[in-house]
This record gives C-alpha cells, structure tokens and sequence, in this order.
C-alpha cells in the first residue's frame, strides 16, 4: 500500500508541470476566445443631449466654447443637416430609439409612453441585448418614466460610493430652493399637488459654485464611468447609454462655465419676429420658460434679460461638453476606444428668442434641426462633415449595420453608413418633422390645461387663441386645433413645406400651408407659398406618399 501511494505521489509529481501547462494553455485560449467573442463585435457609446440645438464650434458657431464636441467631430463624421422627428422630449426620444416615426408608433405628446402602446417592439438597447450585448443607462436617455427598464436594459448603473447632489427644483443655491419652495407651496394650495404640474419653478437659469458633481449632469457622468469601468471587466460587448438634462431649462451650470464668457459679447438674434404670412397656430407664446420665476408671463423679454438667458445657454452647453470629455477620456483610459462606437445626439433645437418665441416645439428649422455626430474606429474622410440630409431615426439601423446585427422589420429609418463611409453620399431625399398646433399644445405638447387658463397665463392663452381665429375665420373648431390638427413638416435640399392638416385624416385638405426658401432665406422669415405653387404642389405629394408609407 505505501509503495502504490509513493508510485502515485512520484507519477504525480511528474505529470504536475504538464497538468499546469495545460491548464494555463486552456485559461490563455479561452480568454483569447472570450477577448475574440467581444472584440468581434463593436461596443456603443451612445450620449444623448436634451435640448442642445446645433450651437457649437464644430457647426460654425465661433462664441460657444466646445471643445470636446469639436474634437470629436474633428475625428469622426459631423451631420449638419440632421433632423428630429418631433421637437419634444418624449416622442422625439421615442421616435429614435423605436426607429419608427411618431404618427407610427402613437406617440405626439410627452405622456404617451410607447410601450403601452406597442407592447412588443423592440428598442435599439433591448435589440442589442437580444445579439449578446450588456445595455445599461445614466441618465436621460428615454424620457421620464418611460425609461422602459424591463425590456432595454440589463441593469442598474454601478452609483457605488457616489451621492446624489442636493438640489431643490435642481437648484443648488440656497436662495433658489426657498423661492421654488415658496412658488410649490402656492401652487399646490390652489390646485393641489397633481393639478399645478409644469407651473411649479424657481428661477431660468442659475450659477453655484460649486463642482461639476454639484448638478445632475456631473454626477450621471461620475456614474457612467463607474459603470463602463465595470463593463470593460465582462466577456460582452456593451452599450452604454449618456443621457444629460441640460441644456433643457432651467439652466443651471457650475459658475466656471459661465465664466467661460463675456455677456456683453453675447449677440441677439438678428430675427425676432414671427415669419411673415406664417402659420397662426406654428408658433407659441413661450409658456415653458413664462413658467419660470422672474420671466415676464406676457410680453417680449427686453435685451438684457434675453442676453442673460442666451449667457445661461451656453454656459450650459460647455458644461455638458466637459462631461462628454470626461466619459471619452475615461473610455481612452479602458484601451476599448478602438473598438467602440461613439454617437453624440441632441433630441430637439430651441429657438432663442428666434421668430420672438423661447423654446422647442415648433416646426421650424431652429426646432427641428439637431446636433449628431458619429465616430467610427476605422471610418474614412475622417473630420469631412456631411450635408447629406439624415433624420435621427437612421441611427437605430445604422448601429445595426456596423455591429452586423440583422435590421428589425418595423425600423422606418436608413442606415448612414454609406455617409460614413462617404460624406457627399446622399440616402434620402426628404426629412420629415411633426408637431401637433404649438400655439395650443407646447406644453408637453398636451392641449393646454384648465389651471395653466386659470392662472396668469389666461389672458396670454386668450392671445394666442384669437391670433389662430382671426386667421383661420370659419375653419377655426376648438376640437379639431386643439386635439387633431398635426402640422407635418418636410425638409429637402432647398426647401421647407409644412403642411398643417387634421390628423384623422390623410386624405383631407391640407387647412394652412407654409414654404420657406432656404437659398434666399435660410432663416425662414417669409411665407412664399404663393409665389411657389408649383413646389408646393410637388412637396405635397411627396409628403403625402410619406405619410402613406
């Protein structure tokens, strides 16, 4: 027995080197395996921006100070002429990350939450976890509480050892978060605590000294390095989603960004007034800024306070561009940028005091023209900007395309990898936007409510309403401007048509129609619907076969 254990213990001891060798042989092929599985397919760095029209360096825009945006245009593929679907969080969110087009999916207004209605599409992040990725958000990528976390994503971003930073309404200062409280309280005691929402604010805009984890943007950024820390540690390809609130109101940035810029610098738009001959119901009274503390609820704000508002912006703006800095040198410091794919969005424009209106929701170039930039780790003509026409709902199957993913059936969009690939190539003819009557459902884009009629916008709604009448004559209907009209915008080379018409019906007579000739008047200050009637009758049809398609 003693002679078969020191057989055994001397065989053992011989065969131990062999028996580690092909264990490490084993361990060494199987994470080279593992390091193929994952690198065969590209991560997503996909970073969403709230309300960020195209006011950045890499787009002309010489005052805004934007570093990090521009250099990662200068590396990748800039789209200056990108539109969104629809100029309001939700459905504009929705449109893009479902790939299908607001009328399609059910969604016109922030309140409608697409799965209720589409209960069994399939999301951009949700598809990408369907073919072996990891999906995880910070931030705003949906929005609200459409954030759709069953289905899009795998889980919770890593906020270990991270604090939230204590706002008030989001404002830091002390004196900001007693007026919010002071404005809550009266609110709520005239319409309760459900009926007063959107009309509880503190002030538009706001400058703390404090660092950039003291706001929300910061520290979702914190969070999201946190989280591609980890994922950079799995076997799984990702994607990581970015969302950032601002520039959306109020805009509050850490003071060094507003530092950033001299106000006596800041020039006002040269194009205040409404387009001549335009639409009655296409522009708004700029509700969701009059629902600020200290915006004048009636009236056109004077220069100072439109300067103000305009320094607030970009500060705004730089800020977010420092966070884009951070997740990107983060991403550097993981040696997975070479194999990740970077998109930078913004959901909507907003007009800044454009056509003598403060906002989004419109129908407009300035409303509907967004920010988007793609970066590729082995793209061609790197830094060459495109002017081909493209509609955010093409990102979808254009990550689709370069991950080598197969395409969903129900996706509206088309992929621009061929303009990755070439920046002159052009994929479609047309970008179409929509927008239900501003003038009557900016708000959220939901008719506007009783207690908003109620308060001291009431006689400001009246305003609007007789603007819409005195035009409109007999074709004015409470119902049909408030609940079923749909102005459907087209966009081609030249040319912006809007076409305002009762939704329920495709096939009805257009009620107003607008043409805008972006050779002669790129800032679309007249209505030269009748002078063109040829071009009008042409885009009209063409946007007939759209909404018939």
């Amino acid at each position: 027995m003693r002679c078969l254990s020191q057989t055994l213990f001397s065989h053992f001891n011989r065969t131990l080197p062999y028996i580690c060798l092909a264990l490490a042989h084993f361990l060494f092929m199987e994470n080279n395996v593992c390091h193929a599985q994952r690198s065969s397919r590209p991560n997503i760095l996909f970073i969403a921006v709230d309300d960020l029209r195209p006011e950045l360096g890499c787009y002309g825009n010489t005052h805004i100070h934007s570093p990090n945006i521009d250099r990662l245009a200068a590396q990748g593929r800039c789209f200056h002429r990108a539109y969104c679907q629809q100029s309001i969080c939700s459905p504009s969110r929705a449109s893009l990350l479902t790939g299908s087009r607001p009328d399609s999916i059910g969604v016109i207004e922030n309140t409608a939450y697409f799965r209720d209605l589409n209960p069994d599409i399939v999301t951009l992040p949700q598809h990408f976890i369907d073919h072996g990725y990891t999906a995880v958000y910070s931030g705003k990528i949906f929005h609200g509480r459409m954030t759709d976390d069953q289905h899009s994503w795998n889980y919770e971003p890593n906020r270990s050892g991270l604090t939230r930073p204590t706002t008030v309404g989001g404002n830091a200062l002390p004196e900001n978060q007693r007026i919010y409280a002071r404005n809550k309280a009266r609110m709520v005691a005239l319409y309760g605590e459900s009926s007063s929402r959107g009309l509880i604010h503190g002030p538009a805009f706001e400058a703390a000294p404090v660092e950039d984890d003291g706001y929300v943007d910061g520290y979702n950024t914190r969070v999201a390095i946190q989280t591609l820390d980890e994922l950079v540690q799995q076997d799984k390809p990702w994607f990581l989603a970015l969302g950032f609130v601002r520039p959306h109101l109020p805009f509050h940035a850490p003071k060094k960004y507003f530092d950033l810029y001299d106000p006596e610098e800041i020039q006002l738009t040269t194009f205040p007034e409404p387009p001549q001959n335009g639409a009655s119901m296409g522009l708004h009274a700029s509700f969701e800024l009059r629902t600020r503390h200290g915006i004048p609820k009636s009236g056109p704000l004077n220069k100072s306070l439109s300067r103000e508002l305009l320094h607030a912006y970009y500060a705004c703006v730089s800020y977010v561009d420092a966070q884009i800095g951070r997740i990107i040198t983060a991403l550097e410091k993981t040696n997975e940028r070479d194999n990740t794919i970077i998109v930078v969005w913004g959901d909507h424009g907003w007009h800044l005091g454009e056509s003598g209106i403060w906002g989004k929701a419109t129908n407009y170039e300035i409303a509907t023209r967004v920010p988007l930039i793609i970066w590729t780790p082995t793209m061609p003509q790197r830094g060459k900007p495109s002017h081909s026409l493209v509609e955010l709902l093409d990102i979808y199957p254009t990550l689709c395309e370069l991950a080598r993913l197969p395409r969903p059936n129900h996706l509206a969009g088309e992929s621009l990898v061929p303009v990755l690939h070439d920046p002159d190539a052009i994929i479609k003819d047309f970008a179409m936007s929509q927008f239900p009557t501003p003038a009557l459902r900016e708000w959220a884009a939901n008719p506007l409510s009783p207690q908003m009629r109620e308060t001291f916008f009431g006689p400001l709604i009246q305003k609007v309403e007789d603007r819409i009448i005195n035009q409109q004559g007999s074709r004015w209907d409470r119902e049909l401007f408030e609940q079923h009209l749909m102005g459907y915008s087209l966009r081609d080379n030249r040319y912006r048509y809007i076409e305002w018409r009762d939704n329920r019906d495709h096939n009805a007579e257009p009620i107003f129609q607008e043409l805008y000739d972006h050779l002669n008047d790129p800032h679309e200050t007249v209505n030269v619907v009748q002078s063109k009637q040829k071009e009008v009758v042409r885009l009209s049809r063409e946007l007939q076969n759209l909404l018939e398609n």
